[in-house]
């Protein structure tokens, strides 16, 4: 006989995950590994980009992850940070969307009574909802605010991966050229 895990147990796993995630995140930050990080790629723009582009996606690494995109933009080319670290928030974007949609998605509406459940999955169907998403989402990931927002919010609706994917990297792009023009605006 095998254990089959019920919904409630997998919310549990996933809110562990995520939990787990913000410890690791914030160790990132205090241990100052994310400095090390970008300082031992040798000064290579595309590399630092990637890095702090994947940084640039959680609500605990935000923060560094643009101070850190300022001032690479600030000390070389603000389209070629905003292309590569844009990739790389897309790339960290894609795995936050992936636990939202397939798990916790899932485990939230399981534990909903029957009624509510209809009531949401009603609301996600709307047509107002589905255009009024994806410009809310992209006004969360292209800010500042954590993307984790705008990818469950994006993952609620059950996006395909294939949409999201250069949806995610179009916002973060343009957060990150903002960022850079800005950084720019103040070092000139």
């Amino acid at each position: 006989m095998t254990y089959a895990p019920t919904p409630k147990d997998r919310l549990w796993s996933d809110v562990g995950i995520i939990i787990a995630s913000v410890f690791v995140a914030v160790k990132l930050v205090e241990s100052g590994i994310l400095e090390r990080l970008l300082g031992g790629s040798g000064g290579l723009q595309i590399i630092e980009s990637f890095i702090a582009g994947m940084f640039f996606t959680s609500a605990f690494t935000t923060a560094p992850a643009i101070a850190a995109l300022g001032t690479i933009a600030a000390h070389g080319s603000v389209f070629s940070t905003a292309f590569f670290g844009g990739l790389g928030a897309a790339a960290t974007d894609l795995l936050i969307f992936h636990l939202v949609k397939r798990s916790v998605r899932q485990d939230i509406f399981s534990l909903m009574s029957k009624e509510r459940r209809d009531r949401m999955r009603h609301i996600f169907h709307m047509k107002l909802f589905r255009w009024l998403t994806p410009f809310l989402a992209a006004l969360i990931i292209a800010s500042p605010l954590p993307d984790e927002l705008g990818a469950a919010l994006m993952g609620f609706t059950g996006a395909k991966a294939k949409f999201f994917v250069p949806f995610s990297f179009v916002a973060n792009s343009i957060g990150i050229l903002v960022i850079g023009l800005v950084a720019q605006a103040i070092g000139s």
